[in-house]
């Protein structure tokens, strides 16, 4: 059973900085794609960025580019998103995901998904 918990949320000011973590467990994940999505209130949920557990090749939002990085620690089966610059507009529930073969963006393509960590950034 594949477990993947979300943590690292929280407050912070416009212009400041959070690191999430994504804590995977139950398989290998080397065949597996790993991708960050958030939902704000009243929104549909949202492709944020996405890597591959065995290249490390990765991909982004136009939103987020130039301001987060997605990196992963395969000793530690964990992966990261560093997001600096945050915007209020970044304000959302950020979920963790994880999906087999190739990076896509949509969130019907990911079978597995974290509780969901919340990041609020005030103006």
């Amino acid at each position: 059973q594949v477990q993947l918990v979300e943590s690292g949320g929280g407050l912070v000011q416009a212009g400041g900085s959070l690191r999430l973590s994504c804590a995977a467990s139950g398989r290998t994940f080397s065949s597996y794609v790993m991708g960050w999505f958030r939902q704000a209130p009243g929104k549909e949920r949202e492709f944020v960025a996405a890597i591959s557990w065995l290249g490390g090749s990765t991909y982004y939002a136009d939103s987020v580019k130039g301001r987060f990085t997605i990196s992963r620690d395969v000793a530690k089966n964990t992966v990261y998103l560093q997001m600096n610059s945050l915007k209020p507009e970044d304000t959302a529930v950020y979920y963790c995901a994880a999906k087999r073969g190739a990076t896509r963006v949509g969130v019907k393509e990911y079978d597995y998904w974290g509780q969901g960590t919340q990041v609020t950034v005030s103006s």
